[in-house]
């Protein structure tokens, strides 16, 4: 059960689950079940292990807690995003979606042409044509802030109006925030989209998604394109991500740290031609601000001087930062993003993802690594 209202998003992400009864067990317990004991009329989340399992439900509980909504959980970020467009893609023709944003959800959305949604790349900085391509026919505003991995900020409740004027649902894909630093559905979203692969469940230990509303119709559709398509989280990996999500206020802390104090170094190094993060843009900054009150993300980008071949040296001659992709765990990782088919970044930004290491050493691993490539 949760706290009891009046208490904190942090108490609550603390509590999800735990039962306050004469020997319950503290920690919510792990229940590998694929099915259940059954006869008469099917309970809806216990008549089978595709429909229901007590460690998504106390998941479910944490997540939906961080926005004040409800929640669904998938086996990954990817199946979340597929299950909403489905949901969402009845009776609209289009798609409006960051042209710099996860390239991931670009190929997902164009796989839903043969489907009659047109997927339709806009940036979402420039409001006059996000207007324009929400009025050509009934469409879906799929919205990312900060954008992966050019880290941009949109402006959502501007966008939220726009979408709400235009009768197109807004959803957010959160997952570089996380909804400790940033709220869609406060903002004009109709539903918050998460891969907890990343900062949320921290630990680099699992796959993971989840879509977040207020809207119980919604969330019913979703939640029976989980069951029909099969997209169900592990219970093992639910139990993990419920763990990590205990932490998220500390180590989201310690990170958005990080990540400003590397940003800010990187800065000021000859080798490095610009550097991408939240607050640092004077165009954004003061909406960041606005908008991410509690901190900017793990998240950061950097360009180097040199190329490819110069980003991949860099790289290679670190000692503590993992060469890894994905971002939001607890070590800090980076990559070159555009050695992934498909990524629109340019050739020498790399991604880097802060962990919770002491920023001193994290910065001292970068210089060495700038020095010796």
């Amino acid at each position: 059960m949760s706290p009891q209202p009046g208490f904190s998003r942090e108490s609550a992400l603390v509590h999800a689950g735990t039962q306050r009864l004469p020997g319950a067990a503290l920690a919510p317990p792990l229940v590998p079940a694929s099915t259940y004991v059954s006869w008469g009329e099917p309970a809806p989340a216990r008549g089978y292990g595709r429909h229901g399992n007590p460690g998504w439900e106390a998941l479910e509980q944490a997540i939906g807690a961080i926005e004040e909504a409800n929640a669904v959980a998938f086996a990954s970020g990817q199946a979340a995003a597929t299950a909403l467009m489905l949901a969402l893609a009845s009776g609209r023709k289009r798609i409006v979606l960051p042209d710099d944003g996860y390239y991931n959800i670009r190929v997902l959305a164009d796989r839903l042409r043969p489907h009659g949604a047109e997927p339709v790349a806009v940036d979402l900085l420039d409001l006059a044509a996000v207007e324009q391509a929400l009025a050509v026919a009934p469409a879906v505003l799929w919205a990312e802030t900060p954008t992966n991995p050019l880290l941009r900020v949109a402006d959502l409740a501007r966008l939220g109006k726009l979408a709400a004027a235009a009768g197109a649902p807004m959803v957010v894909d959160n997952t570089v925030a996380t909804g400790l630093l940033q709220q869609p559905l406060e903002l004009g979203a109709v539903a918050s989209l998460y891969s907890l692969t990343k900062a949320a469940s921290g630990h680099s230990d699992l796959l993971l998604g989840a879509v977040v509303s207020r809207d119980p119709a919604l969330l019913a559709d979703v939640r029976g394109w989980r069951a029909s398509g099969g997209a169900i989280p592990g219970p093992f990996d639910a139990w993990l991500a419920l763990r990590g999500l205990k932490t998220l206020p500390l180590r989201i802390a310690r990170q958005c740290e990080n990540a400003a104090a590397l940003a800010a170094h990187l800065a000021a190094q000859p080798r490095v031609r610009s550097v991408h993060y939240p607050g640092t843009d004077p165009a954004t900054g003061a909406l960041a601000g606005r908008q991410m009150p509690g901190g900017y993300g793990p998240l950061l980008s950097f360009e180097l001087d040199g190329g490819a071949a110069a980003a991949d040296a860099v790289i290679a001659a670190s000692r503590l930062i993992v060469p890894s992709t994905s971002f939001g765990g607890v070590e800090s990782t980076w990559e070159r993003r555009a050695r992934w088919p498909g990524e629109t970044a340019p050739g020498s930004l790399i991604r880097l993802s802060a962990g919770i290491e002491p920023a001193a050493d994290l910065i001292a691993d970068i210089d060495a690594s700038l020095a010796a490539a």
